[in-house]
């Protein structure tokens, strides 16, 4: 008998600061490599602040936005490693989630959050409001690293790493299951008449 072999997930990976000397490289860099191996998904790691991005949204097209929005059609769904600065997400998130439009809908986002006690989940309960209006869905269970700054050595490997490997593990199979379920789904009414 013969198993049929299920489509790899185009996974993105967003960064979601680009603030000079920001902590999210550790964070996306550890994501990374959670994602990556053996698994079913595909990578692409979007960064904004090596994309070239207007700083402003532009009137006419613009050649870095069109990139962006093909690396985001492409995906079957979403990571986000998201900071908290203020009790919120970043304004370089924001601009990039904006830039996009329809090539967000029907798809799955994940989030993995760092900051101080909060663990940066004030950023994602604001993020869940700003992909609901996407019509993208986001994942229940995610990644969150309250006191980030203690939580990885000098050289950047994660102390303690049991409990975070096993949520992101929980966090991914779920964004598995929506992207491969989403897929599909995307193609049919309402959502199909936005389908490439």
């Amino acid at each position: 008998m013969h198993r049929r072999l299920e489509p790899r997930i185009k996974l993105a990976l967003i960064y979601g600061s680009t603030r000079e000397g920001r902590l999210c490289d550790t964070i996306a860099g550890w994501a990374a490599a959670q994602i990556e191996g053996d698994g079913p998904f595909d990578l692409d790691i979007i960064d904004p602040a090596t994309l070239g991005l207007p700083e402003r949204h532009p009137r006419g097209e613009h050649d870095a936005v069109r990139a962006l929005r093909q690396r985001i059609g492409n995906a079957d769904g979403f990571v986000i490693a998201t900071p908290e600065y203020n009790r919120g997400y970043t304004a370089a998130l924001k601009f990039l989630i904006d830039l996009v439009g329809e090539e967000w809908r029907g798809k799955p986002v994940g989030f993995v959050s760092y900051g101080g006690v909060s663990g940066g989940l004030r950023a994602v309960e604001q993020l869940r409001l700003v992909f609901a209006e996407l019509h993208a869905m986001t994942i229940r269970d995610g990644v969150c690293f309250a006191n980030v700054w203690s939580r990885f050595d000098a050289s950047g490997k994660l102390i303690d790493a049991d409990q975070p490997e096993k949520a992101m593990a929980v966090m991914l199979a779920q964004l598995h299951w929506w992207a491969s379920a989403l897929r599909n789904a995307r193609n049919s009414v309402p959502y199909g008449q936005f389908a490439a």
